[in-house]
């Protein structure tokens, strides 16, 4: 009878919860005095947005190449920030290990597995950085050159 009254409680507060949920949505909130916008906007949090920006957008105008780029940097760089903890950790084994030749060994391989990933790392940091601008570029190039072809030629004839 308790796990009853748990789950119909549980499934009260969870409706409750979706109710809510959508009340924001659904209405209008009037931005306070001293904020971006004036009049309404559809969150509070939506005031201090400029009213001329592009919220619509969620890459805020960027190009693919310089989403890709940015989202694989930010994981590469908190890739390479668990190796710095990873080899700082085995230091610490290290220094604690008291001569135990099995936990010195451990640390030891700790240490070395922390650089192995630091430097995979630096290493797909170069190549996804170094591919991505390649690819890019020569879609860029490939599309000038296309343009070119098409308003130097007004025969209608492609020619190369």
């Amino acid at each position: 009878m308790n796990k009853i009254k748990m789950l119909v409680a549980g499934a009260v507060m969870a409706a409750v919860a979706a109710v809510f949920s959508f009340v924001p949505a659904m209405a209008a909130v009037k931005c306070p005095e001293g904020s971006l916008r004036t009049g309404e906007a559809p969150t509070l949090a939506q005031c201090n947005v400029p009213e001329d920006s592009d919220e619509s957008s969620p890459t805020n105008g960027k190009s693919l190449m310089e989403v890709v780029q940015t989202i694989l940097n930010v994981i590469i760089s908190v890739l390479g920030i668990v190796t710095v903890i990873m080899i700082i950790l085995g230091g610490v084994q290290y220094m604690t290990s008291q001569g135990d030749p099995a936990k010195a060994t451990k640390a030891r391989n700790t240490i070395l597995y922390g650089v192995i990933g630091l430097v995979v790392a630096l290493l797909a940091f170069a190549i996804v950085n170094f591919v991505l601008d390649e690819v890019f570029k020569s879609d860029a190039a490939t599309k000038t050159e296309d343009t070119t072809q098409n308003t130097d030629n007004t025969s209608g004839k492609v020619e190369k």
